[in-house]
């Protein structure tokens, strides 16, 4: 009989962003908007929203939120998998202060005022 080298446990880090629950397509992830000590906005994504506000709490999450302590969750949204959360992540990081609140308050019909004002303007430019 051999004795194989047992190996202690993984222990999970409790602040580690990349563990988060499961779902029946895999991992579950979030985008999620931080609103800054300085009244701005952080957007973000991860798998584990929990961790990753904790992360910014503490000074340990972007650099960006770092320099404005203190940071409080103002919207989350859950999505299937990353690639989603990432995709949505990207798309509100281009959008205004305003239509970003909108999304925070839960206004879509001021949402979907901001984006046709937007797409009226880019028409405009390109005429």
């Amino acid at each position: 009989m051999h004795n194989r080298p047992r190996h202690p446990a993984t222990v999970q880090d409790p602040l580690d962003p990349t563990i988060g629950p499961r779902n029946a397509h895999g991992m579950t992830a979030y985008m999620y908007i931080l609103k800054c000590a300085d009244g701005s906005y952080y957007v973000g994504s991860t798998r584990n929203l929990e961790a990753r506000v904790r992360q910014h709490a503490i000074g340990a999450g972007a650099e960006y939120t770092r320099r404005r302590l203190p940071i409080e969750l103002a919207f989350s949204a859950e999505f299937e998998n990353v690639a989603e959360a990432h995709g949505m992540e990207k798309r509100v990081q281009g959008w205004s202060r305003a239509k970003r609140e909108a999304l925070i308050r839960g206004d879509f019909a001021a949402l979907h005022e901001h984006a046709r004002r937007r797409n009226s303007t880019a028409s405009d430019r390109r005429r």
